[in-house]
């Protein structure tokens, strides 16, 4: 609900704080005091189109500022879609114009958008009146009143779950079939990679051992020079590497005989000769195995350019080339696969769509029948409301298949007078009688309506008596469930008022300024005797105290 809202420096407005609280704020006022403004400061906040013409002559920029507080936990996570922060179930929202038309705006102290706000403002505030910012205007709104009316959430949920398990079958079976008319359109490429590559015999490595041979092979002289050099230096001609272990093994004999304790350098010693040993076995028997071998090198070196085409083809490596060759076999697969898949797929979205059918058949026929109860209660009342020849219908249009919403558009339809054609609740024209249509959904649909905070402009526009009694009647009952917010000029909507606040408008510095206070006990005697007709007058007075001692107090 609106907790606060501030406005300065907007038309006549300079410096306005309206604390507004739960149930029934009237807001009251001689014709031309501002009434209005607030109401127009309350759609900038929501998102109206910023106009530098109503900033207030002689100032910088116009500000509305809002404070929206005890929020339920649907609409916080509706608002937290919005990518928006919710502080402590409170949000402030903070609009700029400036007076050369620049427009800001703020939630919680973080900028924003006005499309963003907007849809803000829709979630938090019902605006009924001069602007076009009502959500039941909307058809996707009329749809969820109808639903939440009808009781409908488990036949929603299963009417999107239905929907969205269909549009997956059908998601897949469509991917899958492109998939088969593309390795159709491929398949000789295919077949011709797969021959090619099987044709080639490889093997995972073959690549690096190639390499390595071919390195042999071409150096093939000097690696065996250098391995034999290896061997003669450890075990050819006198002195060698082994022949000077000979001698150390000898020496190291002798050291024992003399000191035992350096017989603890035997085991180095002869690990020593082990090891350089079979370094000269192995360089010996490398020098051996090393020849030039032309023809086996021609035979490596056309190997290797097998290979390196077809990695120029089909892959940066012998693994990518293998990869290659198993993604083609398995697309050739897939046409062996795919028909039998396709079908499979084909019955399974046959029995899904038996099953959305099934689920938008349960919900049409909720919304048929909550439909007919929601007209029969709006019709009801209209009359009461001044409406007599005013009456509500709920068009159910079919969709050519069913959605994830249902298999019809819900639109509310109207005729405000007999004879005349009903219409769409869009396109009835906004004012009293609009408003006190709403008024009539609004009374039916409290306990089903989803935002917090209506408000009325113009409601009472060319109603009276004992149908503005009515009015004031229902306009508390919504307020049982709702925060309302109503500008009005009948005295006995006015008594209804859980709290009263009045415009007044004088002139400060050759500037009309407008202000607004709450009113109480005497005051409001007399404000309700103004608005019949005779603030001074004795039976004014007395007629505005039966109308506050006729309301009943609410308990809140």
């Amino acid at each position: 609900m609106i907790a606060e809202l501030r406005v300065r420096d907007l038309a006549t407005i300079a410096d306005v704080t309206l604390q507004l609280g739960r149930g029934l704020n009237v807001l009251t006022g001689e014709t031309g005091a501002g009434k209005s403004m607030l109401v127009d400061a309350l759609a900038l906040l929501l998102g109206e189109r910023a106009d530098s013409g109503d900033v207030r002559p002689g100032a910088a920029k116009a500000v509305v500022e809002g404070a929206f507080e005890a929020l339920d936990a649907a609409t916080r996570r509706r608002i937290e879609a919005l990518g928006l922060d919710v502080d402590d179930e409170r949000v402030v929202i903070r609009r700029e114009v400036s007076a050369e038309g620049r427009s800001r705006a703020w939630v919680n102290g973080s900028p924003t958008t006005a499309s963003v706000l907007g849809r803000l403002g829709a979630l938090l505030v019902d605006l009924h009146g001069q602007h076009a910012t009502q959500s039941l205007l909307h058809a996707d709104a009329q749809r969820d009143i109808l639903d939440a009316f009808a009781d409908a959430d488990d036949e929603r949920a299963a009417m999107r779950g239905a929907f969205d398990a269909l549009a997956a079958l059908r998601a897949e079976a469509t991917a899958l079939a492109a998939r088969r008319d593309e390795v159709r359109r491929r398949a000789d490429y295919l077949r011709h990679v797969v021959r090619e590559i099987d044709d080639a015999k490889l093997r995972a490595g073959e690549d690096v051992a190639l390499q390595d041979e071919a390195r042999r092979l071409g150096q093939a002289g000097a690696l065996g020079e250098l391995a034999q050099r290896i061997a003669d230096a450890l075990e050819g001609g006198d002195a060698n590497a082994m022949a000077a272990l000979a001698a150390a093994d000898r020496g190291l004999t002798a050291l024992e005989r003399l000191d035992p304790a350096a017989g603890a350098w035997r085991e180095m010693l002869d690990a020593a000769y082990a090891n350089l040993s079979e370094v000269a076995r192995l360089a010996s028997d490398y020098a051996g195995t090393v020849q030039e071998d032309p023809a086996r090198l021609s035979e490596v070196e056309q190997r290797r350019d097998v290979l390196f085409r077809l990695m120029q083809k089909h892959g940066a490596t012998l693994e990518a080339v293998l990869a290659t060759r198993a993604e083609a076999a398995a697309e050739l697969d897939l046409l062996d696969t795919a028909e039998l898949d396709l079908r499979s797929l084909a019955g399974r979205r046959t029995a899904a769509e038996a099953a959305l059918g099934s689920t938008a058949k349960a919900l049409s026929a909720r919304r048929a029948a909550a439909g007919d109860r929601l007209t029969r209660a709006v019709n009801r009342l209209l009359p009461q409301l001044g409406l007599p020849g005013g009456r509500l219908s709920v068009g159910l249009t079919p969709h050519p298949e069913p959605t994830a919403t249902g298999a019809e558009a819900v639109q509310f339809l109207v005729q405000l007078n007999v004879g005349l054609e009903a219409r769409p609740l869009s396109r009835v024209a906004s004012g009293g009688e609009l408003s006190r249509l709403m008024l009539a959904l609004k009374v039916v649909l409290a306990r089903h309506d989803a935002v917090a905070t209506l408000v009325f402009d113009e409601i009472d526009q060319g109603v009276g008596g004992e149908v503005g009694a009515r009015l004031g009647s229902a306009l508390a009952e919504v307020a049982e469930r709702h925060q309302v917010l109503v500008i009005t000029h009948l005295p006995q909507i006015a008594a209804r008022a859980d709290q009263h606040l009045v415009v007044s408008k004088e002139s400060r510095g050759g500037i009309a300024t407008s202000d607004v206070g709450a009113i109480h006990g005497e005051d409001r005697v007399l404000e309700l005797a103004r608005m019949l007709g005779d603030a001074e007058g004795d039976a004014a007075r007395r007629h505005a105290q039966a109308l506050l001692g006729s309301v009943t107090p609410r308990k809140r």
